[in-house]
C-alpha cells in the first residue's frame, strides 16, 4: 500500500500547489523552497520536488538549477496559445460526444443540473462554486466523447489558462454562458452535431479574446458573445494537505 499512498500524497501536494499558483495565492515571482513548502504541507521534501517538477512541466513554475524555484509570471502569448488549442480540443470533445449518440440523457441531465448550479452561484456572487459548476458543465461533454487523450490534453492546458483567466474574472460575461450551455445541451440531445460545435467554439471564443495579448489586437471575426469560466480541479488550501 505504500506505493499507493506516495502516489496519492504526490497529487494531493499537486493539487494544493496548482490551486494556491492559479488563484494567487502563491503570486508570479514567489520563491518556493521545498523545505519550507515540505512542513506547511506536513509532508516530506520527496512528494513535494516531484510537484515542484510537474508544475514547471506544466509552465506555472520556473527553475534555474542551484539558483532558484519559483512561481514563473503570467505569459500572456502563452495563455492566449493555450486558450486557442482549449477551443479546439473542446469543440471536438462536443463532436465526439454528439456522434454515435454517446451524448446520453444521462449526459443531459447531469449538464443540465451543472447549468442550473452556475446560475445560482453566479446569483449568489459565489465565484468557487461558480467555477466548479461551470467546469462540471464541460466536464460532461468531455465524459461523454469517451477520448482519454483529448481530456488528458485538455487537464493538462487548463491550469495555465485558468491562472490568466481568473486574473481577469470581472471581464468575463458569464451570465450569458447560462444560455449558451442549455443551447448547447439542447443541440447534443438532438443529435445536431453542427450546432452544437458552433455553440462550443462560440462559448470558448470570448475566453480566447479575454486572454489576447493587447500587443496583438482584437480578433478580425470578433468577440463572441458568451464566455466559459476556467475552474479550479483541488479546493481547499495549503495546510489541507497531509
Amino acid at each position: 500500500m505504500q506505493p499507493a499512498q506516495r502516489h496519492l500524497l504526490r497529487e494531493q501536494i499537486y493539487g494544493e500547489l496548482l490551486r494556491a499558483i492559479v488563484h494567487g495565492e502563491l503570486a508570479p515571482g514567489t520563491n518556493l523552497r521545498d523545505a519550507d513548502l515540505a512542513v506547511q504541507l506536513g509532508a516530506s521534501r520527496t512528494p513535494v520536488r516531484e510537484a515542484l517538477a510537474r508544475l514547471a512541466d506544466d509552465g506555472l513554475v520556473e527553475t534555474k538549477p542551484n539558483a532558484f524555484t519559483r512561481v514563473a509570471p503570467i505569459d500572456e502569448r502563452a495563455a492566449h496559445e493555450a486558450a486557442v488549442l482549449n477551443q479546439s480540443l473542446h469543440a471536438l470533445a462536443t463532436r465526439l460526444a454528439c456522434a454515435g449518440g454517446r451524448f446520453t440523457p444521462d449526459h443531459g441531465r447531469v449538464a443540465r443540473r451543472a447549468n442550473r448550479a452556475f446560475a445560482e452561484s453566479l446569483r449568489n456572487h459565489d465565484l468557487a462554486s461558480a467555477l466548479a459548476a461551470d467546469h462540471d458543465v464541460h466536464l460532461t461533454f468531455v465524459d461523454a466523447a469517451g477520448n482519454e487523450q483529448l481530456a488528458v490534453a485538455l487537464e493538462r492546458i487548463t491550469p495555465l489558462l485558468r491562472r490568466h483567466a481568473l486574473a481577469r474574472f470581472a471581464s468575463l460575461p458569464a451570465r450569458r454562458s447560462v444560455d449558451v450551455h442549455e443551447r448547447l445541451v439542447r443541440a447534443a440531445e438532438q443529435g445536431d452535431v453542427a450546432t452544437a460545435v458552433a455553440l462550443t467554439e462560440e462559448n470558448w471564443g470570448t475566453l480566447v479574446d479575454l486572454v489576447r495579448p493587447a500587443a496583438t489586437g482584437p480578433d478580425p471575426s470578433g468577440p463572441a458573445p458568451s464566455a466559459p469560466i476556467a475552474t479550479d480541479p483541488a479546493p481547499g488550501d495549503l495546510r489541507a494537505a497531509r
